[in-house]
């Protein structure tokens, strides 16, 4: 597993692993950029993402080439999730792309030992939007996270993007509830894309909403994020 040191805030450039290439760098809605990214070590499709906020670098995550969560990881406390090989039902970007919806059904495994639940869809609008010149299309989603027993841990529902370029998920405009009623509205949505050579490449400043109050449930806490970071 590849996981990246705790950077001070004001680190200017993202530099990836040895043997790892930056691909894009992506300045989103909600104070976040993201690093995009792909290891030769790794197994061909894989890639990998690194968020930072003004506070420094804050999840990680690593996604095969079907958008699968195969691994994700709160930096700030070490808490890892990650994929369990057996599921009713995989994620599956080519199946969303072929038909047009995706319905997964599997679990996660943190290092904590905790088992975690997913039940969800994603879904094509059949809308396609320009973003700073790149194409993508918006989905619609749903998730529900479910702890061992059963209970209902985060309920999410939403809109992301795609790329068929680049076999990923956007962020975008969703709402959740964790178990404790506690609801979260957020707008991750990509702003600006930065490829090599381009102004921006490889920036670890956030750019948007910065001076914007970010407000919503605690109950959560890095549970919640590693569940939203995972799949964009």
């Amino acid at each position: 597993m590849l996981t990246l040191p705790v950077l001070p805030a004001q680190a200017a450039n993202f530099t990836p692993p040895a043997g790892c290439k930056l691909e894009v760098t992506v300045q989103n809605r909600g104070c976040s950029v993201s690093q995009h990214y792909r290891c030769s070590a790794d197994t061909a499709g894989d890639q990998w993402v690194t968020y930072f906020t003004p506070e420094g670098p804050t999840f990680q995550s690593r996604i095969d080439r079907e958008t699968r969560w195969m691994e994700s990881t709160d930096l700030r406390t070490g808490l890892t999730d990650v994929l369990e090989d057996q599921a009713q039902d995989h994620a599956s970007f080519s199946t969303l792309l072929d038909s047009g919806q995706d319905d997964f059904d599997f679990w996660t495994r943190s290092n904590s030992g905790e088992r975690l639940h997913h039940v969800g869809h994603d879904e094509l609008t059949g809308e396609t939007v320009q973003v700073d010149g790149v194409t993508l299309e918006v989905t619609r989603f749903e998730l529900t996270t479910y702890s061992e027993s059963g209970q209902v841990l985060i309920q999410r529902r939403g809109q992301q993007f795609i790329s068929r370029a680049q076999g990923r998920f956007y962020g975008g405009v969703e709402t959740s509830e964790d178990w404790t009623g506690a609801v979260q509205q957020t707008n991750d949505s990509p702003v600006t894309f930065s490829f090599p050579g381009h102004p921006g490449f490889g920036s670890t400043t956030p750019e948007y909403d910065c001076d914007l109050q970010m407000v919503g449930g605690q109950g959560a806490g890095a549970l919640w994020q590693l569940v939203k970071e995972a799949r964009t």
